[in-house]
């Protein structure tokens, strides 16, 4: 962790003597010799990392490198938040709190000598690193799986799909993979399959080899040539090269089924996969990985087979197994053992420790209830039972991913958590570094898909174009975040009663308040350290008047700031102060964003959800370099800059960065506006859209859009309150042309429209997802017109009065999913779209039953097209 730490006060210090040097004028030479001496630990931190888990003493010097960097960090964020507001301060009042520079030059020098102090222990290792100092050296510990081979729930079908993937299809050498996060049970997988009696029969040679994280690849070809034949006392002096050529010799004689368990790198398949041969004869390679990478890598065209969770009822089916062999458990005790294997999130490994657990005192109700309670916690008091196993993933992990894993634990147990605000948490938290032109949500969002692939992280809802859209944790894991980032001084949790939690200085980064809100800020809290301050309560409370300037007085260097369930009655004022926010999400009876938030100029993030419909946005966002984001409830009324300065925010390097604006009135897209954002990505607009479509003098505000040619996302929500949608409804679209030049996605919302329009979007040559939500198109008949939709891959229809839609496959050449929510007119779904080969879904919800039965004729045409991987859903079922 201390690299991360290091590797953005680096970054910090380099945009300060970069762009902003005017607050550090009074100390330059100091921060600049800082910068330096930080680049020799960042050097130092970079050589050392397969050092750090044998030798302790290397351990010590990265922990104290964190610590220095932190308070340096903290001297450097005080210095410069109280520089900003001595600029901001008239000139009477600047010479009345005039700045001690000298004090600040003297604090930065203490720890320049607390750098030197840190050179000399540096020095030894140094010399560790070159290979000295053996007598503190830790032999890696090499971890064999426990493997369950009595009491296995839930692997019989997993079983007999791998087993027939083995002993079927083609005749070449196939590699078949099992993924799966640590814990689950593959290594006890694929033992069941390689004693399988059919896969005995199927294949007569068999040989299993188990790999991990530090393998020798002399040592697996040894341990397979041992499974095959009687090792001699050459072998083990012979080179890796002459091993695997006499592997791959003797397994030339037939067909053959390798196990290679547990393998980390892809690499690691490239080093061992020489020894296979493959002589058209049906011979396989069983492989089982946490990273889904590496078995993609190792077999492209067949996917691997992704190792299930338990279900509720295997859970604790293995519990009472465990507990009490072939007895069966007592009643009493039977609502209580649920809850307990419930827990444990149907992760075998979790189950098994548990049932130790149990298994060790005396069969009581109240024993067990304690346990119930407190599932992790018991599982975490022998970590080297389940969390030490879970932890090997997480040292596997680079860096950069490391910090953004352990990040999980600000999350509640058990929650959805949304990519978009993850990743933007991510980004305002310094995780992700800029590496040239890439955009830093992109490249957060490749560092949640690798930590998926690597079966750390579940995904938990998809968007309609297959991006994730919400993700989780298991419980085991987040325990395991918690743990590393307990040592690393990185999050502090209080997810019960605040009573329970030490009162004193906080000394980790963040703070995460998950229940027992107002007891902490009655507490009157001022944790200097604290940079995040998230507040996940699933109770809302309201923020007494008294306290509303709680978050300035506890928390002056605070970056991110999520108070969503805190409701405030006003706008707290006092949150300018704090100069280096750069993610905000505040909900409360808010009209007005004042200007005064322009003095945010690190600000990237800005979430307003308010209690009134409309809010008038007076920050002046043009000014801030940094903002990339706006989310907002209702419809907003954005400013364009003042006349008088409009030149100064033509600097493309002011507005580069802004990719969201959500949601907005109509009347705030003028040309002035949009202008100034040519790289926005997704907008929202809600409110009277005939504002944004009536033509004055021959062209209209939407005419505006066809300069966003970044645009990919657009909402479209017609808002005439207090009128009605059907006194305020378009009459037609724009011509596309005028559309945004790369729409990808294209909601609307009671705009009440004729399907004669259709026409007009159908003409978007990009638009792959079309949402029509309630009341958004109406008429009885649509028929689409030849040559349109091309490239639309998802169709969503909500409330209509729809009849009769008539459609073919050359209409929609490549959809794949089909929604259709509360059409109850609609007496068939097209028999055309059967024709379509990309299709994968059709959702019906709250269908009429010929437009139910339709659809089945849909499937069936599916069907027969061979299009297996076809799914109909109709609810409610049995229409």
């Amino acid at each position: 962790m201390a690299d991360a730490v290091v590797e953005f006060l680096l970054e910090n210090l380099k945009q300060l003597l970069l762009y902003h040097v005017e607050l550090i004028s009074g100390v330059k030479e100091q921060v600049e010799s800082l910068h330096r001496e930080l680049s020799l630990m960042n050097a130092f931190l970079r050589d050392s990392k397969e050092k750090r888990s044998q030798y302790e003493v290397v351990r010590e010097i990265v922990r104290q490198i964190r610590d220095v960097a932190y308070e340096t960090e903290d001297i450097i964020d005080t210095f410069v938040a109280t520089a900003a507001l001595q600029r901001s301060r008239n000139r009477l009042s600047r010479f009345v709190h005039a700045f001690d520079y000298k004090s600040v030059a003297r604090q930065i020098e203490s720890i320049k000598v607390r750098i030197k102090d840190i050179y000399d222990a540096k020095k030894f290792g140094i010399e560790i690193l070159k290979g000295g100092g053996s007598s503190t050296k830790r032999l890696p510990h090499k971890r064999v799986p426990v493997v369950e081979e009595d009491n296995v729930v839930g692997f019989d079908e997993e079983a007999k799909t791998v087993v027939n993937r083995l002993t079927t299809g083609s005749e070449q050498l196939e590699v078949i993979s099992v993924v799966g996060m640590g814990g689950l049970g593959k290594t006890t997988l694929a033992k069941k399959i390689y004693t399988d009696r059919s896969i005995e029969y199927h294949f007569f040679i068999r040989a299993w080899v188990y790999v991990s994280q530090d393998y020798s690849r002399k040592e697996v070809f040894l341990a397979l040539l041992g499974s095959l034949k009687q090792l001699k006392d050459e072998m083990h002096k012979m080179s890796d090269e002459h091993l695997a050529d006499m592997l791959h010799e003797y397994l030339s004689t037939g067909k053959y089924l390798i196990v290679i368990d547990d393998v980390w790198k892809i690499e690691t398949w490239d080093d061992l996969k020489v020894a296979f041969p493959n002589r058209n004869c049906g011979s396989r390679i069983l492989l089982t990985s946490r990273n889904t990478d590496v078995a993609i890598h190792a077999n492209p065209v067949n996917l691997p087979h992704p190792l299930r969770f338990l279900t509720t009822d295997e859970s604790w089916e293995l519990l009472q197994k465990k507990v009490f062999g072939k007895g069966s458990c007592p009643s009493e005790l039977g609502d209580l053992g649920n809850q307990i294997s419930l827990k444990c999130g149907g992760l075998p490994l979790a189950i098994v420790v548990v049932a130790g657990l149990l298994s060790k005192k005396d069969k009581t109700r109240d024993w067990w209830k304690k346990v119930a309670d407190k599932v992790s916690t018991y599982v975490a008091r022998d970590p080297k039972q389940c969390l030490d196993v879970l932890a090997l993933s997480y040292h596997h992990l680079p860096d950069h991913l490391k910090i953004c894993f352990i990040y999980f634990g600000v999350f509640p147990e058990d929650s959805a958590i949304p990519v978009w605000k993850l990743l933007r948490l991510w980004v305002a938290e310094g995780f992700i570094q800029q590496t040239g032109q890439e955009c830093l949500e992109d490249v957060a969002e490749e560092y949640l898909e690798d930590l998926v692939e690597r079966n750390l992280i579940l995904v938990a809802e998809k968007r309609t174009n297959g991006r994730l859209k919400s993700c989780r944790i298991h419980d085991m894991l987040r325990d395991l975040c918690l743990r590393e980032a307990k040592e690393e001084k990185f999050l502090k949790v209080i997810e019960r009663n605040f009573q329970d939690a030490p009162m004193g200085p906080i000394n980790d980064r963040r703070l995460c308040i998950h229940s027992h809100v107002l007891d902490y800020i009655r507490s009157k809290p001022s944790n200097a350290h604290v940079r995040s301050f998230l507040c996940f309560a699933i109770e809302e409370v309201e923020l007494p008047r008294a306290n509303t300037s709680f978050i300035h007085e506890a928390f002056k260097l605070v970056r991110v700031l999520d108070v969503r369930s805190i409701y405030l009655y006003r706008f707290p004022s006092d949150i300018v102060q704090l100069f280096h926010l750069r993610y905000v999400a505040i909900y409360g009876n808010f009209k007005v964003l004042p200007e005064s938030i322009s003095k945010l100029w690190n600000l990237q993030t800005l979430i307003v959800e308010t209690t009134e419909r409309e809010l008038d946005i007076e920050v002046d966002i043009w000014k801030m370099s940094q903002f990339r984001h706006l989310h907002t409830s209702g419809s907003s009324r954005l400013h364009g800059p003042p006349a008088k300065t409009r030149k100064q925010y033509a600097d493309p390097f002011v507005r580069r960065n802004m990719q969201t604006i959500s949601t907005i009135s109509p009347d705030s897209c003028t040309e002035n506006i949009l202008a100034r954002t040519p790289n926005l990505k997704k907008l929202g607009i809600r409110g009277k859209l005939l504002t944004l479509m009536e033509e004055k003098g021959g062209s209209s505000m939407f005419d505006n859009f066809a300069q966003l040619g970044s645009l990919e996302t657009l909402k479209l929500l017609n808002d005439a309150f207090p009128l009605s949608p059907f006194q305020a409804n378009l009459k037609r679209l724009p011509q596309s042309y005028k559309f945004p030049p790369n729409l990808k996605k294209l909601t609307f919302s009671d705009t009440l429209l004729d399907w004669k329009n259709m026409s007009i979007i159908g003409m978007l040559p990009y638009l792959e997802i079309l949402k029509l939500k309630e009341k958004a198109f109406m008429g009885p008949h649509w028929e689409p017109l030849d040559g349109g939709f091309g490239l639309l891959r998802v169709l969503q229809i909500g409330r209509t009065d729809l009849v009769q839609w008539d459609a073919s496959s050359h209409h929609f050449p490549r959809l794949e999913r089909v929604v259709l929510k509360h059409c109850e007119n609609l007496r068939s779904v097209p028999y055309g779209l059967g024709g379509v080969s990309a299709l994968k879904m059709l959702e019906l919800y709250w269908p009429t039953l010929s437009a139910a039965d339709s659809a089945r004729l849909i499937q069936q045409q599916q069907h027969s097209m061979m299009n297996d991987g076809f799914k109909l859903l109709v609810y409610p079922p049995g229409r």
